[in-house]
């Protein structure tokens, strides 16, 4: 069975820093590229940054980039996300997604998801 265990949300202040874990069971992260989405209030669930199986490269929405760093430790099997310089609108639930290359989990192509841990950056 799969699983991917979201941690490390919780209430900041603007300005702040976070750091998300997911913790992988089931899956290899060779035969699988990781991500994170986000899902704030009332809003689409959208993809915030990818690592790739392939060669481990990373990408980023425009509106984390050089804010958020994707990270991963295949050892641990474990995908973090560190957040810095948060802003209220990151407030959002973030979710934890495998799926088979980050181009098609761009498109909306995961094959499991995380239950998600709520950030709530306060202004």
């Amino acid at each position: 069975e799969v699983q991917l265990v979201e941690s490390g949300g919780g209430l900041v202040q603007a300005g702040g820093s976070l750091r998300l874990f997911c913790a992988a069971s089931g899956i290899s992260f060779d035969d699988h590229s990781m991500g994170w989405f986000r899902q704030a209030p009332g809003k689409e669930r959208v993809g915030v940054s990818y690592i790739s199986r392939d060669d481990g490269s990373t990408y980023y929405s425009d509106s984390v980039k050089g804010r958020f760093t994707i990270s991963s430790d295949n050892a641990k099997n474990t995908v973090y996300l560190q957040m810095n310089s948060l802003k209220p609108e990151d407030t959002a639930v973030y979710y934890c997604a495998a799926g088979e290359t980050v181009v098609t989990m761009t498109r909306g192509y995961v094959d499991f998801w995380g239950k998600g841990t709520l950030v709530t950056v306060s202004s």
